[in-house]
């Protein structure tokens, strides 16, 4: 199956950037669907953005929409989340993950998971 690793966390102030990279390898990439999910301490994993397999359609959840864009390129087997106008809420681990679902909104229909990056927006 496919494997992820996520890059590109770090500390950043509040309305700063900030690009997170999804690497995969093993299967083909453009097999899957890819969300990005994130967790802060104490609180359940939530969805971020998703992208589907080809890119051709994209959904963020309300709290990031118009300041985090996903993008995906399957010729170098990336996704990528663009962050801006950070917020001191937007601190969390950050998790890409592999569905075979058309659009992963949910934690539940991802496959497989990524190790994780830390994001954290100094206020």
């Amino acid at each position: 199956q496919v494997q992820l690793v996520e890059s590109g966390g770090g500390l950043v102030p509040a309305g700063g950037s900030l690009t997170l990279s999804c690497a995969a390898s093993g299967q083909p990439f453009s097999d899957y669907a890819v969300g990005w999910f994130r967790q802060a301490p104490g609180k359940e994993r939530e969805f971020v953005s998703a992208v589907t397999r080809n890119g051709e359609k994209t959904y963020s959840s309300r709290a990031v929409e118009g300041r985090f864009f996903i993008s995906r390129d399957n010729d170098n087997n990336a996704v990528y989340l663009r962050m801006v106008s950070l917020k001191s809420e937007d601190t969390a681990v950050y998790y890409c993950g592999a569905s075979r679902v058309y659009l992963p909104n949910n934690q539940g229909r991802v496959g497989v998971w990524g190790q994780g990056t830390q994001v954290t927006v100094s206020s």
